[in-house]
């Protein structure tokens, strides 16, 4: 019989061809290499999916069975009855995710409510960092968490691997394992049209005076850039690079093919822009919406195109932090604390919204404006791992050093 070594040199191959349209697949050297398929490999995989910039889970995950959500949220709230989903008496699923449903009936999706970090930025830059190393309010950490999860993960492998998708290596990723870095086959976020030049000069020249309508829109203008300069440095800080969800099912379709044709996939990672929503964030319909609807098409992609695969994988989709519970004078909302974690997959005890609900009165509210955080994030993710992939709390307290105890909350999260 041949060696498994020889036998995974053409799969290898086609495997690079199979990515996406032409994309390189760039190997970051580390701790361990790429090697051969293990037949006797337990094949436990692990997808997080980032969505940088502050997705806003009182929308994604509308809390209507709670008495101040609609009050708080006049044009925004994701209303019982307005083609929302029913997921139980407390909870309702954004319409615009309508792609998911069979997932949560068949009980293969869940959620973890007012989840995120204990840390109480409202940074941006700061709060994915944290997110990322793993460490909340630690800077000096020098690796990401799943790189380091990289190399604890158990099993009967020569090695394991991690892909990270997207035109540069993600922190979260960072680190002495080896990591495959593959640019996506589309471009990042395309740059939105905030002013039109040709009516901008047109009204440049007429008031060019020293009247008072003319010295009017000169501050008026002033300032109206002032606002636009602001806006764009907070968005590229929240996106930090990373493309919006348009073609997010192109992409998970070569991570499916990718994975069929290679099982020693363990880990693999995307980060999605565009979820800063401080402007006309929409309710069933408009900006969120937008968003959230190639998102949740693009996970029922991957479930499908994975196949039997599905069975053996987790896929978590986290956020920086949430969103303010009131909406904002432009009805948006700003940087909040507490968020939702999304947990889908075939070993998922799913049908079920995981964690502590603290309420949204404003006795409550984190500084009198946000969702409490009742799980910490490494808590959630820990269980994951713990569950579906075997880790020892030893093993653990690597991935996640000085990490909370496992709440009651979430216990059996994962099927046994």
């Amino acid at each position: 019989m041949m060696h498994p070594s020889r036998l995974a040199i053409p799969s290898r191959r086609r495997l690079l061809k199979a990515a996406a349209a032409g994309a390189v697949l760039m190997p970051f050297a580390g701790g361990r290499a790429w090697a051969a398929s293990n037949p006797d490999s337990r094949g436990k995989r692990l997808v997080v999916v980032f969505l940088r910039g502050a997705v806003d889970g009182l929308s994604v995950v509308p809390p209507w069975g709670d008495p101040d959500y609609e009050e708080a949220r006049p044009t925004i709230a994701i209303r019982r009855g307005g083609g929302a989903i029913d997921l139980d008496d407390r909870f309702g699923l954004h319409p615009a995710l309508a792609a998911l449903t069979p997932f949560w009936q068949d009980r293969s999706l869940a959620f973890i409510h007012a989840c995120g970090s204990p840390d109480q930025t409202r940074s941006h830059f700061d709060a994915q960092d944290y997110m990322e190393s793993g460490t909340p309010g630690v800077k000096t950490t020098m690796d990401g968490w799943m790189n380091r999860l990289l190399g604890v993960l158990p099993g009967p492998r020569h090695s394991t691997e991690a892909i990270a998708f997207g035109p540069t290596m993600p922190r979260i990723l960072s680190g002495k394992q080896n990591v495959a870095n593959v640019p996506l086959g589309r471009g990042a976020n395309a740059p939105s049209v905030l002013d039109r030049p040709v009516i901008n000069a047109a009204f440049d020249q007429l008031y060019t005076g020293n009247d008072p309508l003319s010295h009017a829109y000169k501050e008026g203008l002033a300032a109206h850039k002032a606002v636009l300069a602001d806006l764009q440095t907070d968005m590229a800080a929240a996106d930090n690079g990373a493309p919006s969800p348009i073609g997010f099912d192109t992409d998970v379709q070569h991570l499916a093919t990718m994975i069929k044709q290679d099982p020693t996939i363990d880990l693999a990672f995307f980060a999605l822009g565009g979820w800063d929503t401080h402007i006309n964030q929409g309710a069933a319909e408009g900006q969120l919406a937008n968003h959230l609807k190639p998102l949740g098409d693009g996970l029922a992609v991957l479930a499908r195109d994975l196949g039997s695969a599905y069975g053996d994988t987790v896929i978590l989709v986290i956020s920086e932090f949430g969103r303010t519970v009131h909406e904002n004078g432009n009805r948006g909302t700003d940087h909040g604390h507490g968020n939702v974690m999304w947990v889908m997959g075939g070993p998922v005890a799913g049908g079920k919204v995981y964690g502590a609900w603290p309420g949204l009165s404003t006795e409550v509210l984190h500084d009198g404006r946000d969702l409490a955080v009742t799980t910490d994030f490494r808590t959630a993710v820990g269980a994951v791992l713990a569950g579906h992939m075997g880790l020892t709390d030893a093993q653990l307290d690597q991935v996640f050093p000085e990490r909370p105890t496992m709440s009651a909350d979430i216990t059996g999260i994962i099927r046994v």
